[in-house]
C-alpha cells in the first residue's frame, strides 16, 4: 500500500499531489497577473462542476426522503423493505461527499476568521497558509479514499445487511472504469438480474469523488485567493 515513490508519468506520485500543485500556487502568489488568463477557463468548468456535485447531493437527499417515506410505508402495509435503512445511510454519505465542494465554494464551511481581521497582510497570508494546509490534507484523504475503494474491489468486500443490487447495476457501474474493448466480457460474466450482497466499493465511490473534488476545490480557491488578493468564497449572511 505505500507507493508514494511510483512513478506515474515519469514522476513520484507525491510530486503529482502535493510538489507540483504547490509550485503552481507559488507562480499564482508571485505572477497573479501573468497566471490569471491562463487559469481563468478552468474556473469556469470548475464552477459548473461544484454545482453540479451540489445538485447530485440534492438528488441524493430527495432518495433519503423517498427511502424514510417507503419504510413507513412497508409498516404500515405490513410488509417487509429490505435493506432500506442500509439504503438510507449509503445516500446519506452520498449527500454528505458530493456536498462538500459545493459548500466550501458557497462558504458553508466553518473557517475561524479571527486572526484575519488583525490587518491586510494577515488577511492574506494567513488565509493563504491555512487553505495550503488544508488542500494538502484534503488531497491526502482523497489519496487514501481511492486507496479503499481500491483494496475493498480487490477483497471482494461485501456488506452483512439485508440490502441487494442488481448483478446488472454492478455492471453498469464497473464498465465506467473500464476499457470499451472490455465491457462484452464484463455483461457476459455480470449482466444478470440476479440480487447480489451490495460490494463495499459501490457506496464507497461516493467517497471517493467527493474528497477529489473537495481537494481540487480547495486548491482553486488557494490559486484564486492568490491571484485576486482575497478570498473568494463569500459565505451567505445570516440575520
Amino acid at each position: 500500500m505505500r507507493d508514494w515513490q511510483l512513478p506515474f508519468l515519469f514522476l513520484p506520485l507525491w510530486v503529482w499531489l502535493f510538489v507540483l500543485p504547490t509550485a503552481l500556487a507559488l507562480l499564482c502568489a508571485f505572477l497573479p497577473y501573468q497566471m490569471r488568463p491562463i487559469l481563468a477557463p478552468f474556473w469556469r468548468i470548475l464552477d459548473r462542476i461544484y454545482v453540479g456535485s451540489g445538485a447530485v447531493a440534492a438528488c441524493f437527499m430527495v432518495l433519503i426522503l423517498m427511502l424514510i417515506v417507503g419504510q413507513m410505508v412497508s409498516r404500515w402495509t405490513g410488509q417487509v423493505f429490505p435493506g432500506g435503512t442500509e439504503f438510507a445511510g449509503y445516500a446519506m454519505a452520498c449527500t454528505s461527499f458530493f456536498a462538500m465542494a459545493y459548500a466550501l465554494t458557497q462558504g458553508a464551511h466553518i473557517r475561524v476568521s479571527i486572526l484575519l481581521q488583525l490587518n491586510s497582510f494577515t488577511k492574506l497570508w494567513l488565509d493563504a497558509f491555512a487553505m495550503l494546509i488544508s488542500a494538502i490534507t484534503a488531497t491526502y484523504f482523497a489519496r487514501y479514499a481511492i486507496k479503499t475503494n481500491i483494496l475493498s474491489e480487490m477483497l471482494n468486500d461485501r456488506t452483512q445487511g439485508l440490502d441487494q443490487v442488481p448483478e446488472w447495476v454492478l455492471t453498469t457501474v464497473t464498465m465506467l472504469g473500464t476499457w470499451p474493448w472490455e465491457w462484452g466480457s464484463l455483461w457476459a460474466k455480470g449482466g444478470g438480474s440476479d440480487l447480489v450482497f451490495t460490494p463495499v466499493w459501490l457506496p464507497q465511490i461516493a467517497m471517493s469523488i467527493g474528497t477529489v473534488l473537495l481537494a481540487v476545490a480547495i486548491w482553486d480557491h488557494l490559486y484564486r485567493l492568490l491571484i485576486a488578493r482575497g478570498s473568494q468564497i463569500k459565505g451567505e449572511i445570516v440575520e
